[in-house]
C-alpha cells in the first residue's frame, strides 16, 4: 500500500495543509479550488490520465484517491471549510510562537521572507508552482511541500513580529565551521530555522490529534486519545473541553456534560467548553419545553455547534 507523506511547511507540525496538495492559495475561493480539482482530477483520473507508463498511471491513481480527493473534500461542504478554517487560524498561531524554530528550507519561501509586497509575491509563487505540481506522479510531494513552506512563510509575513523574526532567522546561514562560544554566536545558532522545535508533551500531541479527528468526524478515536490523555493530566482544561465535544458530535450529550463542567472549573474561558455549553444548554432547554408540552424543535448539535466553533456566525 502506497504512503503518501509530506513533512515540510505546515506539515512539520502535524497539519494536513489541504490548500498546498491542490496547489490554491490559503486565501482561494471555494469556486478557484473546485476549479483547481477538476483539473487535477481530469490529469490524474484513470479514464483521462495522459500518462502512458503503467507506474505513472498507477501513481497518479492513488495520488487522486489518496491525497488530492480528501484534500478537496475538506472544502466541499460549508461546515467542512468552517472547521478546516478554524484549524488553520490554530496551526498559524502555534507557527507565530514557535516560529524561530520552524525550518523554512525552499528558496521560493525564503524570497517570499524577504518580499516587500509579500502578498503579491506569494500569490506569484503559489502559481508557478501550481503549474508544474501535476506533470508527473513523481514530483508532487515535493513540490507540495515547497507550496506548504510558501504557506508558512505567509502566515508569518501575515502576522505582526512575523516578518523581522523570520527575515533575521533566515539572514544567518548556518557556517560549516565551529563558531566561537560568545553570547552572540549563542543567540544566533539559537534563532536558526534548521533548531529543532521543542519537543511536545504526551498531552498536547494527544489534543493536537483528537483536533484533527475530530475536524474529519473521526469522534471515537478522538474520544480515546482524549481519554488516554486525561488519565495522565487529569487537570487539564483543554482535554476535558475537546472531550465533551467528541461526545457531543456523537450524541452524546450526557457523556459530554461532565467534562464541560470539569473544563469550565479549570478554565472558565476554555473556547471549545463554552461552544459545547451553549449547545448543552439549548438541548436542556428543549427537553424541558417537551416535558411542558411544547413542541419546540431542538437543533442539531452538527450545525449549531460548529457553526459557532469553527466560523459561523455567531447568534
Amino acid at each position: 500500500m502506497m504512503s503518501f507523506e509530506v513533512k515540510q511547511g505546515l506539515f512539520q507540525l502535524g497539519f494536513t495543509d489541504s490548500h498546498a496538495i491542490l496547489g490554491v492559495p490559503l486565501n482561494a475561493e471555494f469556486n478557484e479550488i473546485r476549479k483547481r480539482y477538476t483539473r487535477i482530477a481530469r490529469r490524474l483520473h484513470p479514464d483521462t490520465c495522459p500518462l502512458q507508463d503503467p507506474g505513472e498511471r498507477e501513481l497518479a491513481k492513488q495520488l487522486l484517491a489518496k491525497l488530492v480527493s480528501p484534500a478537496y473534500n475538506r472544502f466541499s461542504k460549508e461546515s467542512e471549510r468552517k472547521e478546516y478554517a478554524l484549524l488553520l487560524k490554530t496551526i498559524g498561531d502555534r507557527a507565530v510562537k514557535e516560529r524561530q524554530n520552524l525550518q523554512i528550507q525552499s528558496e521560493t519561501a525564503k524570497q517570499l521572507v524577504r518580499a516587500q509586497d509579500y502578498q503579491k509575491t506569494y500569490e506569484t509563487l503559489v502559481q508557478q508552482l501550481a503549474q508544474k505540481q501535476f506533470d508527473t506522479p513523481s514530483q508532487v510531494l515535493a513540490v507540495t511541500g515547497e507550496i506548504s513552506q510558501l504557506n508558512l512563510a505567509y502566515l508569518l509575513r501575515s502576522s505582526r513580529g512575523g516578518a523581522a523574526s523570520m527575515a533575521q532567522a533566515q539572514s544567518k546561514p548556518a557556517s560549516s565551521a565551529p563558531a566561537a562560544t560568545t553570547p552572540a554566536a549563542t543567540t544566533s545558532a539559537a534563532t536558526t530555522p534548521s533548531a529543532r522545535p521543542p519537543k511536545e508533551s504526551f498531552v498536547d500531541q494527544a489534543c493536537r490529534r483528537a483536533e484533527q479527528l475530530i475536524t474529519t468526524q473521526n469522534y471515537s478515536q478522538a474520544a480515546l486519545e482524549l481519554k488516554d490523555a486525561i488519565k495522565r493530566e487529569p487537570e487539564n482544561s483543554r482535554c476535558h473541553g475537546l472531550l465533551g465535544l467528541a461526545y457531543l458530535r456523537q450524541n452524546q450529550p450526557k457523556m459530554a456534560s461532565p467534562h464541560i463542567k470539569r473544563a469550565l472549573s479549570l478554565d472558565p474561558q476554555q473556547p471549545q467548553a463554552l461552544e459545547v455549553k451553549k449547545e448543552l444548554d439549548k438541548l436542556a432547554g428543549s427537553s424541558s419545553s417537551k416535558a411542558t408540552g411544547k413542541k419546540t424543535q431542538p437543533k442539531s448539535s452538527n450545525g449549531g455547534l460548529f457553526g459557532g466553533l469553527f466560523g459561523g456566525k455567531k447568534k
